[in-house]
């Protein structure tokens, strides 16, 4: 099925479904993937791992290598990027609280030339390709290297040293100090504030992973502030604090904003505790970084999570399939998406294994509270690594939706208007969504367009086959299989919150169509 897009305002997105007999066969049943599924990617500026190439790259090349980076990944079905923008106490837009990042410009505190705000250009190209911008900040890392970063005068750790610890070659946040907390708070709300973000995102970094041989240096800070605790019990809560002060404070400024973890794959051995995984990880988020994920799923202190589970299947001490399971049982209702681990392509002999990737995709699919995954680091895939790029696309032949957050449930009140086309040819079907009415609050993000081709069948088996960012009116063609003699196509609107218009019965958005003789005509209501 070959799925065309026009539309009445500039830069339209187009979604393009190839024909193929594989795709007709299945849109002629059922839906061939799910209506709603997470597939993001990590972009990580860390040391330029991913974006951009080099440091100091002028304006132009940053944004030609960025637009390369969300077009490939759309390419390969992707419907949100997780991009890093605050990688050590720095920032790569301009932040009132943070100089510069040395990954943009080589220089901290220097701004990029020409000059242009990185990431409002990043989230309106992100968004004009249908995408959601996820806001990644690293909340305690404040220098990368102590011997070679550069560290500018206005850069936190100089203006408040009080607040800082040396571990290993780093420099870090204290945990344990309010200030501390209340500073990083400070730096997610003014994102949030200033930027339209679908979601603020922390990885794995929290109380820093050990150093064998070396005690994180918190003594001080825990005399001055413990109130009595044992020192782990401490550091877990001091973890816990600021995770309830940043959910409360996105979800103020901004209630579509959510709040994301991507944590260490393990939360807690099972030969520590029985709830823990079939595992026999090194260290742990609940031991070692002192980040007790389970409980803030279980507390709704998180809109979803994201574990990094970068092993094989058969890997013997974390093998993908138990923690797949511990994390589909744990998951406490909020969304759960799998970490892949993309950039292990071909590292071992396990990972040269080119069915590694689906059958780990399929692992993910088959379990009830799993719903996507994402993949690192996004250079990776410009090699098309065993051929990966080509299995996501045959995976993610057709678009799907980001699941809504758990804290918004209901659908969108307003309902699109669909006009059908007159003058229809015999391969094709035409319609047009129409604009709402001038000044309706529309609070809408997306139109979501689907097709079903057995007449007595329910919206339960049709398949989503194009996603149009919403504004103005939009026209549709459709190319149909050349044995299909009725089509009829739902269209729904979706909002900030990937809440979706009704589907079915009174107000639905609907239009039908028969193949006679050749033409396809409208059946009108």
């Amino acid at each position: 099925m070959r799925l065309i897009v026009r539309t009445c305002f500039p830069q339209a997105i187009l979604w393009l479904l190839l024909t193929t007999s594989y795709g007709i066969t299945d849109l002629m049943g059922q839906p061939t993937s799910p209506r709603y599924e997470f597939r993001g990617a990590w972009i990580a500026t860390v040391d330029n791992i991913d974006w951009p190439s080099r440091k100091g790259l002028p304006s132009d090349s940053q944004r030609a290598e960025f637009i390369r980076l969300l077009d490939m990944h759309r390419s390969n079905g992707m419907n949100a990027v997780i991009m890093q923008v605050r990688p050590a106490a720095d920032a790569f837009y301009p932040s009132p609280l943070e100089p510069w990042s040395e990954w943009l410009t080589g220089v901290q505190g220097k701004a990029p030339e020409p000059y242009y705000d990185p990431l409002a250009f990043m989230v309106e190209e992100t968004h004009r390709r249908g995408m959601e911008f996820h806001a990644w900040l690293n909340p305690y890392r404040a220098v990368f290297n102590r011997t070679y970063s550069s560290i500018a005068a206005n850069h936190i750790t100089r203006m408040r040293p009080e607040w800082f610890l040396d571990y290993g070659d780093k420099r870090y946040f204290d945990p344990g100090h309010p200030e501390a907390q209340a500073f990083v708070t400070e730096v997610v709300v003014d994102i949030v504030r200033r930027y339209p973000v679908d979601a603020i995102h922390f990885d794995d970094y929290f109380y820093p992973y050990r150093i064998a041989g070396k005690n994180f240096p918190d003594t001080a800070t825990y005399r001055q502030f413990s109130r009595g605790m044992a020192t782990d019990d401490w550091r877990r809560s001091n973890v816990d604090s600021i995770i309830v002060r940043l959910r409360r404070a996105i979800h103020r400024e901004n209630p579509y904003c959510r709040f994301g973890i991507s944590p260490f794959g393990v939360w807690r051995n099972r030969d520590k505790d029985p709830r823990g995984s079939d595992t026999h990880a090194g260290q742990t988020n609940y031991d070692d970084l002192y980040a007790d994920i389970r409980l803030w799923l279980e507390k709704d202190w998180i809109d979803y999570v994201v574990p990094q589970l970068y092993w094989e299947l058969e890997h013997n001490k974390v093998p993908f399939e138990p923690l797949l399971n511990w994390w589909s049982h744990n998951s406490f209702g909020k969304p759960c998406y799998i970490g892949l681990g993309f950039y292990r392509a071909g590292s071992n002999l396990a990972w040269r294994d080119h069915t590694q990737l689906s059958r780990q995709l399929a692992a993910i699919r088959s379990r009830p509270n799993i719903q996507g995954a994402a993949y690192f680091s996004s250079k990776s895939f410009f090699k098309n690594p065993l051929g990966w790029n080509d299995t996501l696309r045959r995976y993610y032949q057709y678009p799907a939706l980001v699941p809504p957050a758990h804290s918004h449930e209901g659908t969108v009140a307003l309902t699109p208007r669909i006009r059908t086309e007159a003058g229809l040819l015999a391969e094709k079907v035409r319609f047009r969504i129409l604009a709402p009415a001038e000044g309706m609050d529309t609070k809408i993000r997306q139109i979501a367009v689907y097709a079903v081709y057995e007449e007595q069948s329910t919206f339960s088996q049709a398949q989503l086959v194009a996603l149009q960012p919403f504004g103005g009116d939009v026209a549709f063609e459709i190319n149909c299989p050349p044995t299909a003699t009725y089509l009829r196509v739902h269209v729904t609107y979706v909002d900030h919150a990937n809440r979706e218009s009704p589907v079915e019965g009174l107000g639905a958005a609907t239009c039908s169509f028969v193949r006679r003789a050749g033409s396809w005509e409208p059946i009108r209501p």
